[in-house]
Parts: structure tokens; C-alpha cells; sequence
């Protein structure tokens, strides 16, 4: 299934999301696979009804493509293949938005891309195998030239078709793996209009060494004008200097 926007891996949104039915049958991929299915039932029908003729001589009927069975025989088994795995691819379609798993979506849409691209080539070798047969078909008496016309002309229609759903495989492929190599989260933009940073990042330490300051002396010349003066003794009391103190 195609997506054009959300979050999606290989085409498909992620799991998690309703079947939209009318959102389904309306895709582009979906419409060709549809074709594809159609062309497919029409050559295989055609050839399984009116692809075998017997002549007036014989009773064992033959292939109308120059009495060739191994061209109607090929272009049997082509068509009901593709006819069947169109049906499978369109229940994978439906289911491949419910696949949780990025690796089963990569898987499926693998799948898909290689089958498609080798039915391309095989329907274009049908093609080829059936219209050359049929220019060298000579006698046409008794044989339904409608049906052997419609045969060769849905083969060439179903090269398109399947050529068409390779190419919307390798799309999805590719795209895929460019969404499940881009990382899922990223940083915001820093804001320079915020007064705060994102991030906080401290700055290192570095400690510093403590000088201590020298003060230089004053000069001895000049006199301190806080010093002490010299200790003397305590002055004697003033007074009778003759009195003694009495014996008892």
C-alpha cells in the first residue's frame, strides 16, 4: 500500500491504524494488480476452452498455436500462476500495514519486487512464444481466431502490468530502506530567543595557588607613633616618706 505522509516503512504506515476498504481498491497499485489478475484469467480461459482443436483426420486435439502444446501448455501455467499470485500479493497488501516488524515488511516487499520482475519476463517470453507461433499458423480452418488473437494480446497486455508492479515494488523498497536508515529522533533546534540553553555544560576547575602579600617594613627613621613607653617602676607614693608600717 502507498502512503504519502506520517511515519511509514516500506509504503506502509506503521502498525497500529484501520483497513480503509475505499482507500485500498482506489490505489494505483492496487487497480494494476487488478488488471494483472484479469489478464492473467483471460489467457489461461481462453486456452483451456477454445485452445485445442482436433482436426478432420485425427480425434487427439491440438494447440491452435501451430499445433505447438508446448506454447499452449506454457502460457496455461503462466497465466493461472499469475492469476494466483495476484491473489496472494493483495491479501499481503491488506495485511502489510499490520505487520509490526520492519524485517517481515522488507521481506514482503522483496518478495513482491522479485516476483513481479520475473513474471515480467516471463509473460514477454509468452508473448513472443505464442505471437511467432501464431504467424506461422497457416492453416486457420475450424480454429476461433478471437480467442487466439485475445491470447496473444493480454500477454502483451500483462507485460505492462506486471513491468508496472516491479517498478511500484522497487519504489517501496527503496524508499523503505531510506526511512529505516534515518535515525528516529534529533536534537531541536536551539531556540536563540530562549534565555536558557538546550544543554548546561559545566567548565572545568581549575584551582589557583594562594600567594600570600609581603608588606615591606617602615623605615626606622621614622618614629612609631603607637609604641609604648618603656616599663618603669611603680612611682613611690607621695607623702611621708619616713613612715613605717607598725610591728605587731
Amino acid at each position: 500500500m502507498e502512503e504519502t505522509g506520517g511515519a511509514s516503512a516500506y509504503g506502509a504506515s506503521l502498525a497500529g491504524g484501520g483497513f480503509d476498504f475505499y482507500k485500498f481498491v482506489r490505489q494505483p497499485q492496487t487497480i494494476v494488480r487488478l488488471l494483472s489478475w484479469i489478464f492473467a484469467m483471460v489467457v489461461f480461459a481462453c486456452i483451456t476452452t477454445e485452445g485445442y482443436i482436433n482436426s478432420p483426420h485425427s480425434a487427439e486435439a491440438k494447440c491452435i498455436f501451430n499445433q505447438n502444446d508446448s506454447a499452449c501448455h506454457y502460457a496455461v501455467g503462466i497465466g493461472v500462476i499469475a492469476f494466483l499470485a495476484c491473489v496472494a500479493f493483495l491479501v499481503l497488501d491488506v495485511y502489510l500495514p499490520f505487520m509490526s516488524n520492519a524485517q517481515e515488511r522488507k521481506y514482503a516487499v522483496m518478495a513482491d519486487l522479485g516476483f513481479s520482475g520475473a513474471w515480467t519476463f516471463l509473460w514477454f517470453v509468452c508473448f513472443c512464444l505464442l505471437a511467432s507461433q501464431w504467424g506461422h499458423t497457416h492453416n486457420v480452418t475450424g480454429i476461433p481466431e478471437d480467442a487466439a488473437r485475445a491470447t496473444v494480446a493480454f500477454s502483451f497486455f500483462s507485460i505492462a502490468t506486471w513491468g508496472i508492479l516491479a517498478y511500484y515494488a522497487l519504489g517501496r523498497y527503496r524508499r523503505g530502506v531510506n526511512e529505516v536508515t534515518i535515525p528516529t529522533y534529533t536534537e531541536p533546534p536551539l531556540d536563540p530567543h530562549s534565555p536558557y540553553p538546550a544543554t548546561y555544560i559545566p567548565t572545568s576547575y581549575n584551582p589557583t595557588t594562594y600567594t600570600p602579600t609581603t608588606y615591606t617594613a617602615y623605615p626606622s627613621s621614622v618614629p612609631d607613633m603607637h609604641q609604648q613607653p618603656p616599663f618603669t617602676a611603680s612611682p613611690q607614693p607621695q607623702g611621708d616618706v619616713a613612715y613605717q608600717p607598725p610591728n605587731y
